[in-house]
């Protein structure tokens, strides 16, 4: 006789999304103290579901009306119950628990529709304040479901943090980005290298191309030192950081590269990743 397997909580529905779709942010989810896991998990599977529109639609109008269901539910405006989508139930329990900022979340959400369209990043400014309303905010509001009073010491290193970590994370895909024409690399510094949109389109000049992406790594490299110069991050609150420590393997392996991460894969193996996280976990330093 058999028994029907007993139906998966919204946490456990969460966790097997990231699993899926954000396999570094599943396991930081597992070293987190076990009565966060489910927020952090909401949270994570909420940022998933954001940065995965791209991939899911072909022109920017169905992912602006996807993006409008995540509004809609953080303004109280949901259609329908929101008991139907786990993520979305898991996250508004979140937000009650911890008290956490709609307004942090709507802006993540606002920041992400520069995904679905193919304008470059102007400035280094620019970047900066898409990945503060991206990566930054969600080391933030991970950091308040751990303590939010220890999240206030930490606002200055989880700004810098998250920079450093959407770059890495910008470099990773930026095979990808240039398949589809899009450039999250600012003018400003291609500019500086001689090159401008097209030229790095294209793909020919690769010794400018090299050193924008050497010069963009750095940026990266630059805000983590800044991360870390910001004082130690409290215990309580370090879970939050821990996908941060697999930034720069990233960024230095990017800046040895240049142009040829073009034409390799320069991700460390999950292996080591887990292990990085983990002896982390233990050092608590980023």
């Amino acid at each position: 006789m058999t028994t029907a397997a007993a139906p998966r909580s919204n946490q456990d529905l969460c966790l097997a999304t990231l699993r899926d779709t954000d396999r570094d942010r599943y396991l930081a989810c597992l070293l987190a103290p076990e009565d966060k896991r489910g927020a952090l998990a909401a949270l994570y599977a909420f940022n998933a579901e954001l940065a995965r529109i791209r991939d899911l639609v072909h022109e920017p109008l169905p992912g602006e009306v996807r993006m409008q269901y995540w509004r809609d539910l953080l303004e109280g405006q949901a259609h329908g119950s929101s008991a139907a989508n786990p993520i979305a139930a898991e996250l508004l329990a979140a937000i009650e628990l911890h008290r956490l900022p709609r307004q942090t979340l709507i802006d993540m959400i606002d920041a992400r529709i520069f995904d679905l369209y193919d304008d470059p990043m102007e400035t280094r400014g620019t970047l900066e304040g898409y990945a503060g309303e991206t990566a930054s905010a969600l080391i933030q509001l991970a950091s308040l479901v751990q303590s939010p009073e220890d999240a206030r010491r930490s606002a200055e290193a989880a700004g810098h943090a998250g920079v450093a970590q959407a770059i890495a994370g910008l470099l990773l895909l930026m095979p990808l980005h240039r398949s589809r024409g899009q450039l999250y690399l600012p003018l400003e510094i291609l500019t500086a290298t001689g090159l401008d949109r097209d030229s790095f389109l294209e793909g020919k000049d690769t010794a400018r191309i090299s050193a924008s992406i050497e010069a963009f790594a750095g940026l990266g490299r630059e805000h983590l030192a800044k991360a870390r110069a910001a004082g130690n991050i409290s215990p309580t609150v370090f879970p939050a950081f821990l996908p941060v420590v697999l930034a720069e393997p990233v960024l230095k392996r990017a800046q040895v590269l240049g142009a040829n991460l073009f034409d390799r894969s320069f991700q460390q193996p999950q292996w080591r990743r887990q292990m990085r996280m983990a002896l982390a976990t233990m050092a608590k330093k980023i």
